[in-house]
């Protein structure tokens, strides 16, 4: 038995072990879900019942099985009935499941938010980021899929302390329009967010953007990202896979420390910008006082 199920204590808390190890996608999600709430009959189904349950293919619950790391569903069975057996005698009741599985997914966010404090206790990579990000105009923001978001965030922030920040969410071929633009008014560096699933044509606008002279940063998941290599500066933040999306504490706190990194590195300029969008909002009416 793996070294994280012999610590778990429930059987809920076994399963989750189970899956914390891997990254399942959000099919795979609902099916470590189903199994989480229905113990223990979901794990003496067969995987065409199972995926009936769930409402998925029955090849996406051997994927599922292959993802956790076994040789097929038959295998993963095998290691599911004890644990169902032991939650005979306990039977906790569906809402106790629910609450403990949500309270674990916001206590793997506060773990990843702690990891993300002890790496930022040399502010120092941040900070000359900052630097670098502020000095560039334009500065171009890339984001693709459930990554766009963060971008959109970062680019909204970003607009309100720096005179030409171009965000690129839209993907395919204006993507690329975009960035040579973007170079031929001076720009410098591209800042992206890859977050999983890391979206491809992202990976492949920050090669374009490397060959076109640009300095490239990403903000993404883990120092061994797939494409870490490639890219001039990586911050890391983890994010949270409890749940059937994953959430995003730790990079949205990078990307809120990296806009104040931008925002220390040009003083003057961030004040100044800052009084002029204040007095533009109030003369506008662009927000509800209380």
């Amino acid at each position: 038995m793996p070294v994280g199920e012999a610590r778990a204590r429930t059987p809920t808390e076994r399963l989750l072990a189970l899956f914390d190890r891997h990254r399942l996608s959000p099919t795979q999600r609902r099916i470590a879900q189903h199994l989480l709430d229905n113990l223990p009959e979901a794990a003496f189904a067969s995987s065409v019942d199972l995926a009936n349950r769930v409402g998925v293919s029955q090849p996406s619950v051997t994927r599922f099985a292959v993802a956790l790391g076994f040789s097929g569903y038959p295998d993963l069975q095998r290691a599911l009935r004890p644990i169902a057996l032991s939650a005979v005698s306990e039977r906790p009741d569906p809402v106790t499941v629910r609450r403990n599985e949500l309270q674990a997914a916001v206590d793997a966010e506060i773990h990843n938010l702690e990891a993300l404090r002890q790496t930022l206790e040399d502010p120092g990579k941040v900070v000359d980021l900052g630097r670098e990000l502020a000095a560039s105009s334009p500065l171009t923001v890339l984001g693709a899929r459930i990554s766009a978001p963060l971008a959109d965030y970062f680019g909204y922030a970003a607009k309100r302390i720096h005179p030409d920040v171009r965000v690129l969410t839209s993907g395919g071929s204006a993507v690329h329009d975009g960035l040579l633009q973007a170079r031929e008014a001076g720009g410098t560096w591209v800042l992206a967010f890859v977050l999983p699933r890391y979206a491809g044509e992202t990976i492949e606008a920050l090669r374009r953007a490397r060959k076109a002279g640009f300095r490239t940063a990403v903000v993404t998941d883990a120092p061994i990202a797939p494409f870490a290599d490639e890219v001039d500066v990586l911050l890391a933040a983890g994010v949270g896979t409890r749940l059937v999306f994953d959430s995003y504490a730790a990079p949205v706190t990078v990307s809120a420390a990296l806009l104040q990194a931008m925002a220390d590195a040009e003083p003057a300029r961030t004040q100044a910008r800052l009084e002029a969008y204040e007095q533009m909002a109030e003369d506008v009416g662009f927000f509800t006082e209380r």
